[in-house]
């Protein structure tokens, strides 16, 4: 008869009478123990042990899913912007279009000029050139044609001048005729004009109206900058007689309706400038420069005499009369 002993485990240990060493912490772990051991600290360290398993599964899947999603990401964006670069319409919010709802200035009122050597009827310019009646024929025919000023672009400034000389003194006419373009899309050309005549108005010393005018009344000396530059424009014929040079230095010979002034009547913006001057063999010649303005357009009529006698002046009023009367013809011109 074989006796009976304690019951034996698994692993052959005693588990009735036998004391067995608890395990250490930590450093193993069996499935039954966790089923079987409740405490808090074991239960804690189930969870742990299961979340991070969780997050190993979770971890593995994103990377099985994020390199196809991407790839499919970027075809759709190179296909996209493929087909919106190959469109042949402009998108309305391009800005190489311009905005369009921004309202453009009105171009100016005169888009051609008038031909300048044609523009002065034959009868005033045997009045303002009176030495062509001492003329030939064929002489007077020649400088009744005039001389057409040089300029860059005639479809922006135009000129020409014509010159006579007498016994008794010799005569110079000159026509500059400038088209104002504005390159400012918020300036619009009339405006423009406005600026560059306002320009040409201060330089020369006008007085506004109810102003007083500038200017010694004694004249400009002999051999000064502005003498030289008259005589140089009465010669050339380009209109650069805008009485810039040399303000209204004995202008009117003091006469207070002949001195440098705004006028009234021609175009829509005009004034005088009148320059006595002295010329190297010691005679005066007299400058009278009429600039008015209509609309995008500036006309410049210069008018000089110079006396053949030293001892001789030129009449203001009557070089001013003769200007004035050329300058409301070529505005009249430009109304018709």
């Amino acid at each position: 008869m074989v006796a009976k002993g304690p019951p034996i485990s698994a692993d052959g240990v005693c588990g009735t009478h036998c004391v067995h060493r608890p395990p250490h912490r930590g450093k193993r772990f069996s499935p039954s123990a966790a089923i079987t051991d409740t405490s808090p600290r074991r239960l804690r360290t189930v969870q742990r042990i299961a979340h991070k398993a969780r997050r190993g599964v979770q971890r593995g899947a994103l990377r099985k899913v994020y390199a196809p999603g991407l790839a499919a990401l970027l075809v759709a964006l190179v296909a996209g912007g493929c087909t919106a670069g190959g469109s042949g319409s402009a998108s309305p919010t391009d800005p190489k279009q311009g905005d369009p709802t921004l309202s453009m200035p009105a171009p100016g009122k005169y888009r051609t000029l008038l031909e300048p050597c044609g523009a002065v009827p034959t009868s005033m310019l045997k009045d303002l050139l009176p030495g062509i009646s001492s003329l030939s024929p064929d002489q007077q025919e020649r400088a009744l044609e005039g001389t057409p000023a040089v300029t860059y672009d005639t479809d922006r400034r135009v000129g020409c001048g014509w010159k006579a000389d007498s016994p008794s003194s010799s005569h110079r006419l000159s026509l500059d005729i400038e088209r104002v373009v504005s390159y400012d899309p918020s300036v619009s050309d009339a405006d423009r004009a406005k600026q560059v005549f306002t320009k040409k108005q201060q330089a020369a010393h006008i007085p506004t109206a109810g102003g007083s005018p500038s200017g010694s009344p004694s004249g400009t000396p002999s051999g000064s900058p502005s003498a030289t530059a008259t005589a140089t424009a009465g010669s050339s014929g380009e209109g650069a007689g805008d009485g810039s040079d040399g303000g209204g230095a004995g202008g009117g010979g003091g006469a207070p309706d002949l001195l440098p002034r705004t006028l009234s009547g021609v175009g829509d913006a005009a004034y005088v400038n009148d320059r006595l001057t002295q010329s190297g063999s010691a005679t005066q010649n007299r400058t009278v420069s009429v600039v008015f303005r209509t609309s995008n357009v500036i006309v410049t009529v210069t008018y000089t005499q110079q006396p053949t006698h030293p001892d001789e002046v030129p009449d203001s009023k009557e070089l001013q009369d003769r200007a004035q009367a050329l300058a409301k013809k070529l505005a009249d011109e430009f109304d018709q």
